[in-house]
């Protein structure tokens, strides 16, 4: 038989029967159905930042004074009393260099610039970070709009690629730990699966999850879901990823261990 001939195709990774085509599909197949799903993430990661992030971020740059800067460890900043200096649904930044805590914004994160340390805010509390002794760090709208207007494009530029590379080697590591457990499956349950269709079962088993993380991000974006929900279904599309790696495998043939019929004796 041809090899191919004895490729599947397999063109869906929505159902346990179409993750299962991934085992017996060529290898090609699967990267590239991981390249469009990574795609949509980045996409959805772009659109999520540009929307939801960044605009919070010009807009507390332009609320800096003309000048200040943070050096030796230390926020030069002229007044002391707390401020916001931007606010939105996910992000809000702040300053009061006491961390008094007279501000509690209801933004998702809130960072927090004080004379010594940044804070940042989050579902599970906060955490202090320590400015650099040794670097100046611009903290003025004079250095910081022009700069920020420069890059901004070029963040969302990196992002894509960056986003849908990262996540192909995540996946890659992940199906290589995962392909063992999937190959144990379907040795012990008779099913044609070698180490080889094993990991690319492996791979494709992860495309639902991370379907549904990208109609997390959308949905969180616009609202749809709040910080507790979003991070719940964060958690819930590695299990999504195990549930499809078991079921799968009811949709693989078996090894036929059928002994042969008739007496083996007999003469031919």
């Amino acid at each position: 038989m041809s090899a191919s001939a004895d490729t599947t195709f397999a063109w869906e990774p929505l159902t346990p029967r179409g993750v299962a085509a991934f085992a017996r599909a060529r290898l090609s197949r699967l990267l590239l159905v991981q390249f469009v799903v990574a795609s949509l993430a980045a996409a959805a990661v772009v659109w999520f930042l540009s929307d939801g992030c960044f605009p919070t971020v010009r807009t507390a740059i332009r609320h800096l004074p003309a000048t200040g800067e943070i050096h030796t460890g230390r926020l030069d900043w002229s007044g002391y009393t707390p401020q916001i200096l931007a606010e939105g649904r996910f992000l809000a930044f702040i300053v009061d260099p006491n961390h008094s805590g007279q501000i509690h914004s209801p933004a998702d994160v809130q960072i927090e610039f004080g004379t010594q340390t940044v804070r940042v805010f989050s579902l599970l509390g906060y955490q202090d970070f320590p400015y650099p002794p040794d670097q100046i760090i611009l903290f003025n709208r004079t250095d910081l709009e022009p700069l920020w207007g420069a890059w901004e494009p070029e963040w969302l530029a990196i992002t894509v690629p960056a986003a849908v590379a990262g996540l192909m080697l995540l996946w890659a590591a992940l199906a290589t730990v995962y392909f063992l457990p999937a190959w144990l499956i379907g040795f012990f349950t008779n099913r044609n699966l070698n180490f080889r269709a094993s990991w690319k079962l492996a791979g494709a088993a992860l495309m639902p999850g991370a379907l549904l993380l990208i109609a997390a991000i959308v949905l969180y974006g616009f609202a749809a879901l709040d910080l507790i929900q979003f991070c719940f279904i964060v958690g819930a599309h590695f299990a999504l990823g195990w549930i499809y790696l078991f079921l799968s495998q009811l949709f693989l043939p078996r090894i036929d261990s059928t002994p042969p019929k008739g007496n083996p004796f007999a003469p031919c």
